[in-house]
């Protein structure tokens, strides 16, 4: 859902900018944010694969000294 606020967020202060009644900074700013919104969205994402494989690798080691 904040992906998608952020993103009409941005569409309205790109049209308002259109208009003039916002200033071209506020635009690329909601840009932006939106932007590095996402890249630490990726970021999350990518660390918490890398948790759940370390997770089920130990898991899997847990799983092999029970079997000893």
């Amino acid at each position: 859902m904040k992906k998608i606020a952020a993103v009409f967020a941005s569409a309205s202060l790109m049209a308002l900018a259109a208009c003039g009644e916002t200033p071209k900074n506020e635009t690329a700013n909601a840009s932006n944010a939106v932007v590095e919104n996402v890249v630490e969205n990726a970021a999350n994402a990518m660390e918490n694969a890398a948790d759940n494989t370390m997770n089920a690798a130990n898991a899997m080691e847990n799983a092999a000294d029970n079997a000893m």
